[in-house]
């Protein structure tokens, strides 16, 4: 039943029910509520037939009683962005939109995503991962980079859990934080510098897009708070070599896990040109201030034709 990462005209789709699954279970839920509602409604401006879906243990359920033909995905965080769906809607035959099972539970959890990466060549910051946050605060004093380090959980998004760590009380405190969140701990060296992004549509780079956030860095409120005073520059200003170098990281990073319809890298690029690439989103967010849709709206691609886009993509990957 795999009818191909294109399997749709948007004929064919006009005449299908199209269920907008959104909010979930996650932390993440707050954004994926504005994502839902942002695709809901370019969709049924463009005509389709459009149900929304707020999920939960109903889910099954709720996708045979209102007869959805094509899941679009607009969840972000874990039970949504981390695979748990996908292969729900795998086993019911139900085509959706973005990546696949496998690439998006490798793609939510940091660990095993850097470990691909690394493997592949793609650069990506030093790094120790820890099982609890005591064996990391038993590490605290033996790190294989100095301070500052950031910490975070493994299996997170939008930044939840995510502390810059300047002194060992830092670290403390913040390995405690991240401790409340999924996955397990995942400790970095901090690397400064740029702070960019990467848009991948399709197996095509789009286009990199620079983050000036008002904050220390672009964390959970300079992403979704009206009036953080975060700056959005595209395309990035920067040399052609090295805005060329994170749009080849970016597609590498989206190919390395076999990442299908859009996704965005988060990528540093230091003063002396050095790029980083700290981790990539599968299902990037699809709000007014989120960023894939921006980098696509510098290519010439509206926010409709982007939703409408990734719909077409629906796919079963399995």
């Amino acid at each position: 039943m795999n009818i191909g990462p294109r399997g749709f005209t948007p004929a064919e789709l006009k005449a299908k029910r199209v269920g907008v699954l959104y909010g979930g279970l996650s932390s993440e839920r707050e954004v994926s509520l504005r994502t839902g509602a942002a695709v809901s409604g370019a969709l049924k401006g463009l005509g389709y037939d459009v149900v929304e879906i707020d999920v939960g243990k109903d889910l099954p359920a709720r996708l045979i009683a209102e007869k959805v033909d094509v899941a679009w995905l607009a969840l972000h965080g874990r039970f949504g962005e981390d695979g748990c769906i996908q292969g729900l809607l795998e086993a019911m035959f139900i085509p959706y939109t973005g990546s696949g099972v496998m690439a998006s539970a490798v793609g939510m959890d940091k660990v095993y995503a850097k470990e691909i990466f690394v493997a592949r060549g793609i650069p990506t910051p030093p790094y120790r991962a820890f099982t609890t946050a005591e064996a990391a605060l038993a590490e605290a004093d033996r790190l294989p980079f100095p301070f500052p380090v950031v910490v975070k959980p493994s299996r997170e998004g939008s930044s939840v859990g995510v502390h810059i760590c300047k002194t060992r009380e830092d670290y403390t405190a913040a390995v405690q934080d991240a401790a409340k969140h999924a996955g397990t701990l995942l400790v970095e060296q901090f690397i400064k510098g740029r702070e960019v992004q990467g848009g991948v549509l399709d197996n095509e780079a789009l286009g990199v897009i620079e983050v000036k956030a008002a904050r220390e860095f672009y964390d959970y409120e300079a992403k979704y708070q009206a009036g953080s005073g975060t700056q959005y520059l595209f395309p990035a200003p920067l040399p052609p070599d090295l805005y060329a170098r994170v749009n080849e990281v970016s597609l590498g990073a989206h190919k390395a896990l076999g990442c299908s319809g859009g996704s965005r890298s988060d990528v540093i690029v230091t003063e002396s040109g050095d790029v980083f690439l700290l981790e990539i989103n599968t299902l990037p967010g699809m709000t007014a201030s989120s960023l894939l849709p921006k980098i696509a709206a510098g290519r010439g691609i509206d926010f409709p034709a982007l939703c409408e886009r990734l719909l077409q993509g629906a796919s079963l990957k399995a």
